[in-house]
Protein backbone atom coordinates (compact mmCIF):
# COMPACT_ATOMS: atom_id res chain seq x y z
CA UNK A 1 0.00 0.00 0.00
CA UNK A 2 3.05 2.47 0.71
CA UNK A 3 4.05 1.79 -2.51
CA UNK A 4 0.93 2.36 -4.57
CA UNK A 5 0.40 5.68 -2.10
CA UNK A 6 4.11 6.76 -2.69
CA UNK A 7 3.67 6.03 -6.66
CA UNK A 8 0.45 8.43 -7.12
CA UNK A 9 2.23 11.47 -5.40
CA UNK A 10 4.82 11.09 -7.41
CA UNK A 11 2.62 10.78 -10.34
CA UNK A 12 0.66 13.85 -8.72
CA UNK A 13 3.94 15.90 -8.23
CA UNK A 14 4.73 15.11 -12.14
CA UNK A 15 1.20 15.77 -13.73
CA UNK A 16 1.76 19.31 -11.51
CA UNK A 17 4.52 20.00 -13.22
CA UNK A 18 6.89 21.00 -9.92
CA UNK A 19 8.97 17.75 -11.06
CA UNK A 20 10.52 16.62 -14.50
CA UNK A 21 10.66 12.91 -14.70
CA UNK A 22 14.28 12.58 -16.15
CA UNK A 23 14.90 14.49 -12.50
CA UNK A 24 13.84 11.99 -10.39
CA UNK A 25 15.80 9.31 -12.49
CA UNK A 26 18.81 12.15 -11.85
CA UNK A 27 20.81 12.02 -8.71
CA UNK A 28 19.37 13.57 -6.03
CA UNK A 29 22.50 14.97 -4.38
CA UNK A 30 22.86 18.87 -5.18
CA UNK A 31 24.23 20.10 -8.47
CA UNK A 32 27.08 22.65 -7.27
CA UNK A 33 27.31 25.78 -9.99
CA UNK A 34 30.03 28.28 -9.84
CA UNK A 35 29.63 31.91 -9.18
CA UNK A 36 32.13 34.97 -9.50
CA UNK A 37 32.60 38.35 -9.17
CA UNK A 38 30.57 40.11 -11.95
CA UNK A 39 26.62 41.02 -11.75
CA UNK A 40 26.41 39.22 -15.68
CA UNK A 41 27.92 35.91 -14.45
CA UNK A 42 25.61 36.15 -11.15
CA UNK A 43 22.51 36.62 -13.36
CA UNK A 44 23.09 33.84 -16.06
CA UNK A 45 23.95 31.21 -13.26
CA UNK A 46 21.14 32.03 -11.12
CA UNK A 47 18.79 31.88 -14.15
CA UNK A 48 20.25 28.58 -15.13
CA UNK A 49 20.06 27.19 -11.12
CA UNK A 50 16.46 28.22 -10.77
CA UNK A 51 15.69 26.53 -14.45
CA UNK A 52 17.35 23.64 -12.72
CA UNK A 53 15.36 24.20 -9.56
CA UNK A 54 12.29 24.17 -11.59
CA UNK A 55 12.95 20.64 -12.93
CA UNK A 56 13.31 19.55 -10.09
CA UNK A 57 16.82 19.42 -8.80
CA UNK A 58 18.78 20.68 -5.86
CA UNK A 59 21.50 23.26 -6.85
CA UNK A 60 24.09 24.70 -4.31
CA UNK A 61 25.97 28.02 -5.33
CA UNK A 62 29.35 27.98 -4.56
CA UNK A 63 31.93 31.05 -5.02
CA UNK A 64 34.86 30.23 -6.47
CA UNK A 65 37.84 32.07 -8.51
CA UNK A 66 37.10 32.60 -12.21
CA UNK A 67 40.52 30.75 -13.35
CA UNK A 68 40.93 28.51 -10.47
CA UNK A 69 38.02 27.07 -10.45
CA UNK A 70 39.14 24.45 -12.99
CA UNK A 71 40.84 22.56 -10.14
CA UNK A 72 37.39 21.60 -8.62
CA UNK A 73 35.75 21.32 -11.81
CA UNK A 74 38.66 18.74 -12.74
CA UNK A 75 38.14 17.05 -9.01
CA UNK A 76 34.40 16.98 -9.48
CA UNK A 77 34.35 19.39 -6.01
CA UNK A 78 32.78 21.61 -8.25
CA UNK A 79 30.32 20.70 -11.35
CA UNK A 80 28.64 23.23 -13.71
CA UNK A 81 30.00 27.15 -14.54
CA UNK A 82 28.22 29.08 -16.49
CA UNK A 83 30.95 31.97 -18.31
CA UNK A 84 33.70 30.85 -19.35
CA UNK A 85 34.78 34.07 -21.72
CA UNK A 86 36.81 33.58 -24.60
CA UNK A 87 38.65 36.48 -24.03
CA UNK A 88 40.60 35.78 -21.00
CA UNK A 89 39.39 32.28 -20.07
CA UNK A 90 39.69 29.93 -23.19
CA UNK A 91 43.50 29.00 -22.17
CA UNK A 92 42.37 27.53 -18.76
CA UNK A 93 39.18 26.24 -20.51
CA UNK A 94 40.94 24.50 -23.42
CA UNK A 95 44.21 22.93 -20.83
CA UNK A 96 40.66 21.50 -18.66
CA UNK A 97 39.17 19.75 -21.17
CA UNK A 98 42.31 18.56 -22.35
CA UNK A 99 42.23 16.38 -19.60
CA UNK A 100 39.25 14.66 -20.39
CA UNK A 101 37.80 15.22 -17.03
CA UNK A 102 35.73 18.59 -17.40
CA UNK A 103 33.33 19.05 -20.76
CA UNK A 104 32.49 21.90 -22.77
CA UNK A 105 29.20 22.18 -23.19
CA UNK A 106 28.77 25.19 -26.00
CA UNK A 107 28.37 28.75 -26.74
CA UNK A 108 25.75 30.26 -24.21
CA UNK A 109 24.52 32.72 -26.91
CA UNK A 110 26.29 35.81 -25.78
CA UNK A 111 29.39 37.32 -27.81
CA UNK A 112 32.07 38.92 -25.53
CA UNK A 113 34.38 41.54 -25.96
CA UNK A 114 37.20 42.60 -23.40
CA UNK A 115 39.43 45.03 -24.17
CA UNK A 116 41.00 48.74 -23.09
CA UNK A 117 38.47 51.68 -23.54
CA UNK A 118 38.44 55.07 -22.95
CA UNK A 119 35.87 57.73 -22.63
CA UNK A 120 34.97 59.83 -26.52
CA UNK A 121 36.54 62.99 -24.89
CA UNK A 122 39.82 61.81 -24.75
CA UNK A 123 40.26 61.64 -28.53
CA UNK A 124 39.80 65.64 -28.16
CA UNK A 125 43.40 65.07 -26.02
CA UNK A 126 44.81 62.29 -28.03
CA UNK A 127 43.90 62.65 -31.60
CA UNK A 128 45.75 59.34 -32.97
CA UNK A 129 43.04 57.42 -30.87
CA UNK A 130 41.54 54.63 -30.95
CA UNK A 131 45.34 53.58 -32.81
CA UNK A 132 47.63 52.11 -30.11
CA UNK A 133 50.41 53.56 -31.32
CA UNK A 134 48.62 56.82 -30.19
CA UNK A 135 49.01 55.84 -26.43
CA UNK A 136 52.93 56.29 -25.64
CA UNK A 137 52.51 60.15 -27.31
CA UNK A 138 49.38 60.82 -25.10
CA UNK A 139 50.48 58.81 -21.84
CA UNK A 140 50.68 61.84 -19.86
CA UNK A 141 46.87 62.75 -21.05
CA UNK A 142 45.77 59.04 -19.08
CA UNK A 143 48.20 59.99 -16.16
CA UNK A 144 47.26 60.69 -12.83
CA UNK A 145 49.50 62.82 -10.25
CA UNK A 146 50.48 58.95 -9.18
CA UNK A 147 51.85 58.66 -11.91
CA UNK A 148 52.80 61.21 -14.21
CA UNK A 149 54.06 61.65 -16.79
CA UNK A 150 53.00 57.93 -17.01
CA UNK A 151 49.93 57.00 -18.17
CA UNK A 152 47.49 54.80 -15.92
CA UNK A 153 45.43 51.96 -17.08
CA UNK A 154 42.73 50.76 -14.72
CA UNK A 155 42.26 46.77 -15.10
CA UNK A 156 40.14 44.61 -13.89
CA UNK A 157 40.57 42.38 -10.79
CA UNK A 158 43.92 40.23 -11.10
CA UNK A 159 41.67 36.85 -10.79
CA UNK A 160 40.27 38.01 -14.65
CA UNK A 161 42.95 37.32 -16.20
CA UNK A 162 43.90 39.17 -19.53
CA UNK A 163 47.70 40.06 -19.83
CA UNK A 164 47.34 43.22 -19.81
CA UNK A 165 50.68 43.68 -17.48
CA UNK A 166 52.09 41.49 -20.23
CA UNK A 167 50.77 43.49 -23.10
CA UNK A 168 51.66 46.93 -21.89
CA UNK A 169 55.37 44.81 -21.29
CA UNK A 170 55.37 43.88 -24.97
CA UNK A 171 53.77 46.92 -26.63
CA UNK A 172 56.64 49.15 -24.51
CA UNK A 173 53.57 51.42 -23.46
CA UNK A 174 54.36 54.58 -21.13
CA UNK A 175 51.77 53.09 -18.53
CA UNK A 176 51.44 51.86 -15.24
CA UNK A 177 48.81 49.14 -14.88
CA UNK A 178 47.14 48.68 -11.97
CA UNK A 179 44.03 46.49 -11.20
CA UNK A 180 40.66 47.47 -9.82
CA UNK A 181 39.95 45.25 -6.47
CA UNK A 182 36.61 44.58 -7.52
CA UNK A 183 34.12 44.60 -10.85
CA UNK A 184 31.72 47.41 -8.73
CA UNK A 185 35.32 49.49 -7.97
CA UNK A 186 35.91 49.22 -11.47
CA UNK A 187 32.77 50.65 -12.89
CA UNK A 188 32.38 53.31 -9.89
CA UNK A 189 36.13 55.04 -11.39
CA UNK A 190 34.79 55.03 -14.80
CA UNK A 191 31.12 56.93 -13.52
CA UNK A 192 33.43 59.65 -11.33
CA UNK A 193 35.89 60.07 -14.44
CA UNK A 194 32.51 60.29 -17.19
CA UNK A 195 31.48 62.97 -15.26
CA UNK A 196 34.44 65.15 -14.04
CA UNK A 197 35.64 64.38 -18.20
CA UNK A 198 38.93 63.55 -16.06
CA UNK A 199 41.32 60.96 -17.62
CA UNK A 200 40.45 57.53 -17.98
CA UNK A 201 41.82 54.28 -19.64
CA UNK A 202 40.28 51.19 -18.40
CA UNK A 203 39.05 47.84 -18.91
CA UNK A 204 35.45 47.24 -20.26
CA UNK A 205 33.89 44.22 -21.28
CA UNK A 206 30.55 43.54 -23.06
CA UNK A 207 27.96 42.40 -22.66
CA UNK A 208 27.72 45.16 -19.69
CA UNK A 209 25.36 48.27 -19.58
CA UNK A 210 28.72 50.28 -19.67
CA UNK A 211 29.19 50.31 -23.74
CA UNK A 212 25.75 52.05 -23.47
CA UNK A 213 25.29 54.40 -21.31
CA UNK A 214 29.00 56.09 -22.11
CA UNK A 215 30.04 57.11 -24.98
CA UNK A 216 33.56 55.92 -25.76
CA UNK A 217 35.86 53.34 -27.96
CA UNK A 218 37.96 50.30 -27.27
CA UNK A 219 41.72 50.49 -28.22
CA UNK A 220 42.29 49.18 -31.59
CA UNK A 221 45.68 47.05 -30.98
CA UNK A 222 46.61 44.78 -33.38
CA UNK A 223 44.40 41.69 -34.20
CA UNK A 224 44.87 38.71 -31.41
CA UNK A 225 46.02 35.41 -32.75
CA UNK A 226 46.72 32.45 -30.60
CA UNK A 227 51.08 32.94 -32.00
CA UNK A 228 50.67 36.61 -30.56
CA UNK A 229 49.87 34.19 -27.29
CA UNK A 230 52.44 31.55 -27.47
CA UNK A 231 55.21 32.81 -30.22
CA UNK A 232 57.31 35.65 -29.17
CA UNK A 233 58.56 35.94 -32.32
CA UNK A 234 55.02 36.82 -33.69
CA UNK A 235 54.16 40.61 -33.36
CA UNK A 236 56.27 44.12 -33.16
CA UNK A 237 58.12 42.57 -30.25
CA UNK A 238 60.49 39.78 -31.49
CA UNK A 239 60.80 39.01 -28.05
CA UNK A 240 57.83 39.16 -25.47
CA UNK A 241 54.31 37.47 -26.28
CA UNK A 242 50.83 39.74 -25.58
CA UNK A 243 51.41 42.10 -28.40
CA UNK A 244 48.09 42.29 -29.49
CA UNK A 245 44.57 42.83 -28.16
CA UNK A 246 42.43 40.34 -26.49
CA UNK A 247 40.74 37.69 -28.24
CA UNK A 248 36.87 38.21 -28.62
CA UNK A 249 34.25 35.39 -29.22
CA UNK A 250 31.88 33.24 -27.85
CA UNK A 251 31.34 32.96 -23.76
CA UNK A 252 31.19 29.28 -22.94
CA UNK A 253 29.23 26.91 -20.47
CA UNK A 254 31.54 23.80 -18.98
CA UNK A 255 31.04 21.29 -16.71
CA UNK A 256 32.72 18.48 -14.90
CA UNK A 257 32.46 15.06 -17.16
CA UNK A 258 30.64 13.26 -14.89
CA UNK A 259 27.55 15.72 -14.76
CA UNK A 260 26.30 14.23 -18.25
CA UNK A 261 26.38 10.41 -16.30
CA UNK A 262 25.11 11.51 -12.73
CA UNK A 263 22.45 14.66 -13.79
CA UNK A 264 21.31 13.32 -17.37
CA UNK A 265 18.49 15.63 -17.35
CA UNK A 266 20.58 18.42 -16.36
CA UNK A 267 23.01 17.71 -18.82
CA UNK A 268 20.59 18.25 -21.41
CA UNK A 269 19.40 21.43 -19.50
CA UNK A 270 22.95 22.98 -19.32
CA UNK A 271 23.72 22.49 -23.40
CA UNK A 272 20.52 23.76 -24.06
CA UNK A 273 20.98 27.25 -22.21
CA UNK A 274 21.04 30.47 -24.19
CA UNK A 275 20.74 34.02 -24.14
CA UNK A 276 22.16 36.88 -26.16
CA UNK A 277 23.73 39.79 -25.48
CA UNK A 278 20.92 42.37 -25.79
CA UNK A 279 18.65 40.82 -22.58
CA UNK A 280 21.72 40.13 -20.79
CA UNK A 281 22.95 43.99 -21.00
CA UNK A 282 19.27 44.77 -20.14
CA UNK A 283 19.19 43.12 -16.82
CA UNK A 284 22.98 43.92 -15.53
CA UNK A 285 21.69 47.59 -16.03
CA UNK A 286 18.65 46.93 -13.99
CA UNK A 287 21.00 45.41 -10.91
CA UNK A 288 23.93 47.82 -11.23
CA UNK A 289 21.76 51.11 -12.21
CA UNK A 290 18.66 50.89 -11.39
CA UNK A 291 19.37 49.36 -8.20
CA UNK A 292 17.37 45.81 -8.46
CA UNK A 293 18.56 42.89 -6.61
CA UNK A 294 19.95 39.97 -8.84
CA UNK A 295 16.79 37.50 -7.53
CA UNK A 296 14.10 39.90 -8.44
CA UNK A 297 15.27 40.36 -12.09
CA UNK A 298 16.24 36.82 -12.15
CA UNK A 299 12.87 35.59 -11.27
CA UNK A 300 11.13 38.41 -13.44
CA UNK A 301 13.40 36.87 -16.35
CA UNK A 302 11.46 33.13 -15.31
CA UNK A 303 8.35 34.54 -15.02
CA UNK A 304 8.61 36.06 -18.71
CA UNK A 305 9.74 33.25 -20.27
CA UNK A 306 8.40 29.71 -19.43
CA UNK A 307 7.58 28.52 -22.77
CA UNK A 308 11.66 29.16 -23.52
CA UNK A 309 13.25 27.52 -20.29
CA UNK A 310 10.94 24.82 -20.08
CA UNK A 311 12.33 23.47 -23.75
CA UNK A 312 15.75 23.36 -22.11
CA UNK A 313 14.55 20.89 -19.61
CA UNK A 314 12.72 18.48 -22.28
Amino acid sequence: MKSVSLALSLSLALLLGGVSSQAVADSKDPIKITLHDWTGQYITTKIMGEVLKKGGYAVKYVQADYIAQFAGLQSGDLHVAMEIWETTGRDAMDAATATGKVENLGETGMQAIEEWWYPKYMEERCPGLPDWKALNACAEAFSIPETAPRGRYLGGPVTWGGYDDERAEALELDFEVVHAGTDAALFAELESAYQRKAPILLWVYAPHWAVSKYEGNWIDFPKYSAECYNNPSWGSNPNLAYDCGKPRGPIWKVAWSGVKDKWPGAYKALKNFQINNGEMGQMISDVDLNGKKVEVVVAQWISSNKARWSQWLK
